[in-house]
């Protein structure tokens, strides 16, 4: 995919407090952070067992922080939120004991990157005479929207249960207009002939057609 829960958070701080329940869980216990070292003990399920890794992102007393890399079973490097990928670590500062837990939202994710791979004519992975998300030479651009259409889908199923007046119903219509907003406006730079260098440009409102043999 081309989005991570860190772009999600990036977006939406609030995403993985407010709507943690509608994610996947993949472990929690009690953590501790002394610079950009996260600890955690009585750990559920290991962070190795559990696929963690950077671009992951762990709620700590209800504050999201980033995973930049795992260390081992029960540790990681974190960060504040940035504002991109990109940026410099900011240490999250010290943290004693504190309810903590990996969420992702992997699942909303899934189906809105089957959509963009099939909006630009790609396939992950791909057959022979096919192209793959590597074709893609701007992901950074092409997260960013991946990211708002994701969490549309996650409010979007918020609130489905939620009443006429629910700030979940404001968040989904929000989110849904943004990212109508920026696919019309993404322009996805690809590389198709496996040189490196992207040659042609699509966009997600444009239908690619593609010939089969």
């Amino acid at each position: 995919m081309f989005a991570t829960d860190r772009d999600l958070a990036a977006i939406e701080p609030n995403l993985f407090r407010d709507v943690q329940w509608l994610g996947q869980r993949l472990g929690a216990g009690t953590g501790s952070v002394s610079g950009t070292t996260l600890t955690l003990t009585g750990l559920d399920v290991a962070l190795d067992a559990a696929g963690v890794t950077a671009g992951h992102v762990v709620s700590i007393d209800g504050v999201a922080y980033e995973i930049l890399a795992r260390l081992g079973p029960a540790t990681a490097t974190v960060s504040r939120v940035r504002a991109s990928a990109a940026d410099p670590s900011i240490p999250p500062g010290t943290i004693a004991n504190r309810p903590a837990a990996v969420f992702t939202f992997a699942p909303q994710a899934a189906p809105v990157h089957r959509q963009f791979l099939g909006m630009l004519g790609l396939s992950d992975p791909p057959g022979e005479g096919e192209l793959g998300p590597s074709a893609v030479k701007n992901p950074g651009d092409v997260a960013a929207v991946e990211a708002l259409g994701v969490l549309h889908a996650v409010y979007a199923a918020a609130s489905a249960l939620a009443a006429p007046n629910s700030p979940l119903i404001a968040r989904a219509e929000h989110y849904r207009r943004a990212f109508a907003e920026a696919r019309r406006r993404l322009e996805v730079r690809i590389d198709t002939d496996g040189d490196g260098v992207a040659d042609a440009i699509r966009r997600l409102s444009v239908l690619q057609l593609i010939r089969r043999r």
